[in-house]
């Protein structure tokens, strides 16, 4: 049975920690309120932007057509496969960072098993290790993002670049997304997408504004010019519901922390209270017996 002094001093120390999680939940709920507004502004934009790419693509001889953008038409082959896994740098955040990590792990052994090559690109250092250790030599690339207190569309375009190179240079076929969605704090929802080509809806015929619509200039050159544009603001979308996830995951990762410790140090205060009756209780018998034994 541990000493009195051992039970004050992990009390102490117990209390230490739960002033910390408290600090580290508050800290997380003020962050989520900006984060959440950020990501809930940037939704409308992206997947309007995501429609009138499609529903111009569909009106270039279904996106296959002569002279059509690399990043519509694709390579012509489905054979190397680019997940591109956005982490967190930072930890203390529950099963976020795991559980996005989990989506782009059954999406490599699927693919795997019908013969595709899989490559890795990160951004953020928290699904590196296990990624690393589960399929050795597959990551080609990672996007630091230590330096960033909150996502940038700066960081977007420069991954955009990064990975638009990489497929016009026939490093990959297809490029996958893998983020998490943000719902509410105690709920985000891992989420593929496809950013690299295009993905045209089977429903994309119909005109994105829902209306007859005259492009000037072409739909060619409109697309040329929208779809790197495309690309970056699905990033930057990514990134965004990315950080609102991680807060909100943090700051329930925090409360259950602080609740838990708090049990902790209740348990702990009635096992330290009844040794210390125990131990006075002894020391009173000690001293009556000795009383008695004048």
């Amino acid at each position: 049975m541990a000493s009195l002094k051992e039970l004050k001093l992990r009390i102490g120390s117990v209390k230490s920690t739960q002033k910390i999680t408290k600090a580290k939940q508050m800290v997380a709920a003020a962050k989520l309120r900006k984060a959440q507004a950020a990501a809930e502004a940037a939704r409308p934009y992206s997947s309007r932007l995501e429609a009138v790419v499609a529903s111009l693509a569909s009106k270039i001889a279904g996106g296959s057509g002569e002279g059509a953008s690399p990043l519509l038409a694709g390579t012509g082959k489905d054979e190397v496969h680019l997940l591109v896994v956005a982490n967190s740098d930072r930890g203390l955040a529950g099963a976020f960072n795991a559980n996005i990590v989990k989506a782009a792990r059954a999406k490599a052994d699927e693919l795997i098993k019908q013969g595709k090559t899989v490559r890795f690109y990160l951004i953020g250092r928290k699904g590196r290790p296990v990624i690393n250790r589960t399929f050795p030599g597959m990551i080609v690339a990672q996007f630091d993002t230590t330096g960033a207190k909150e996502p940038g569309y700066a960081q977007a375009e420069q991954i955009a670049h990064e990975l638009t190179d990489m497929y016009l240079n026939g490093k990959f076929d297809v490029a996958h997304l893998f983020f998490s969605r943000f719902k509410s704090a105690l709920a985000q929802i891992p989420t593929e997408q496809q950013i690299i080509p295009v993905k045209i809806p089977a429903d994309a015929d119909r005109d994105a504004i829902g209306a007859t619509v005259e492009y000037e200039p072409s739909e060619e050159a409109i697309l040329d010019d929208l779809l790197p544009r495309n690309v970056t603001v699905q990033i930057f979308k990514a990134l965004l519901e990315n950080n609102a996830s991680e807060q909100g995951a943090s700051m329930t990762a925090m409360d259950n922390a602080t609740r838990n410790a708090g049990d902790l140090i209740n348990k702990l205060t009635i096992q330290y209270n009844r040794s210390r009756q125990a131990a006075i209780t002894t020391e009173l018998v000690e001293i009556i017996s000795g009383a008695e034994a004048l």
